[in-house]
């Protein structure tokens, strides 16, 4: 249970966590709000309300699978570990299970989300299963529309359609998809938007074009950001927003920041929802994961070096003949990583929502063993206090 200040000033009146917009001056206690639950007063400190919270439990969890794959395994084989994972994300109480997507990886399985979803969603009767995300660049937008309202009619109300700006791969392969470039992202947005909503201009050459199935409306849409430039975006359109924290070191919280005060309300959005992604190994012990973390160290080295592989095992990292530049390259990107025993691990994520203002907390694990990685989801949940099925 997590207690202290909150600046109500820095988010302002439109944070997720909607106690803050259920507090009242008198300094009467208020009913919990609906994300993160709680009480709270408001008190004000010279010009500068703060709302100091009473009792708050934890923002929901969720999933993002890439369908790592490990070295001595198969592409085939991580496949078929996407649907045990989202049948034990489900059962175990996480709000949704999201699909990353990349390209020319040998680490990662997972280039084709929408394939992923509609097994995921087949297997299971209540997790929300979507994209995190479709790399708008390397696709045209009425494919994705076409595609996302064909899972949203398979799987009315569980869908999510997270979408990013970047090509989520190296150069050349970018060009073998015919990626668009970054720069071209608002406008393949906002064509996305007009075919789901019929709204060219009469004479737009795209007027005509009907987007089917008709008389399905899309899945809920989120961005997906890494640096904020989408925060403001997304919250101009009045859609959902997650932030990486598994990857990128800027922090989420002025990212929440800039969607919240740009926020305009919308169907499928009535109040902002901001999700943080971030990276966690959980074991039973902090000294066994670290151990297993072991393996993320070769797999981002591997990654810098613009070579991909398939993850390795805990004892190849050991083995391993490091250069005083590698452990350097290691030691910053591991600052990302949340690594140790369920009790380590629930502090640092209590910490890092807690700072951003996060809505939501999505969550990424990259092992070696696959077992042992769902044994991380596991306890994560279990700590977490979230309720199993």
């Amino acid at each position: 249970m997590a207690r202290g200040p909150v600046d109500a000033d820095l988010y302002g009146p439109d944070w997720a966590p909607s106690f803050i917009r259920q507090i009242t001056k008198t300094g009467a206690p208020e009913k919990p709000g609906s994300r993160w639950q709680g009480t709270c007063w408001l008190k004000l400190e010279g010009e500068r309300p703060r709302a100091y919270l009473v009792g708050m439990t934890r923002p929901p969890l969720s999933i993002q699978d890439l369908a790592p794959v490990s070295k001595g395994s198969s592409s085939q084989e991580a496949l078929a570990r996407t649907r045990d994972l989202v049948r034990l994300g489900e059962a175990l109480g996480y709000q949704r299970l999201w699909y990353a997507e990349h390209h020319g990886m040998a680490s990662i399985a997972s280039s084709s989300p929408e394939v992923l979803i509609a097994n995921a969603a087949a297997a299971t009767d209540r997790i929300h299963v979507g994209a995190g995300g479709v790399m708008l660049p390397n696709h045209v937008p009425l494919r994705v529309v076409e595609t996302y309202r064909t899972l949203e009619g398979l799987h009315p109300g569980r869908i999510d359609l997270g979408i990013g700006r970047a090509g989520g791969s190296d150069s050349r392969t970018l060009q073998a998809l015919r990626s668009f470039g970054g720069e071209a992202f608002p406008e393949q947005f906002a064509e996305l938007l007009a075919f789901e909503g019929g709204s060219f201009p009469p004479d737009h050459p795209f007027a005509e074009v009907d987007a089917v199935p008709g008389g399905i409306t899309l899945p809920p849409i989120w961005l997906l950001g890494s640096s904020g430039a989408s925060a403001q975006m997304a919250g101009q359109y009045g859609i959902g927003y997650a932030f990486a924290s598994h990857f990128s070191p800027t922090p989420a919280g002025p990212a929440f920041h800039a969607y919240r005060r740009s926020f305009r309300p919308s169907e499928a959005f009535p109040e902002p929802h901001a999700i943080l992604c971030v990276s966690v190994i959980c074991a039973p012990t902090d000294a066994e994961a670290k151990h297993l973390a072991k393996s993320m160290e070769l797999t981002w080295l591997s990654l810098r070096s613009g070579q991909p592989q398939p993850i390795a095992p805990p004892e190849e990292a050991d083995a391993y003949p490091w250069t005083d530049a590698e452990r350097a390259f290691v030691s910053e990107q591991s600052r990302l990583w949340i690594v140790g025993s369920p009790e380590t691990v629930v502090e640092a994520i209590e910490a890092k929502a807690q700072e951003a203002g996060a809505s939501e907390v999505m969550v990424t694990t990259t092992v070696h063993d696959y077992d042992k990685r769902e044994e991380s989801y596991r306890l994560l949940a279990r700590a977490w206090g979230l309720p199993e099925s």
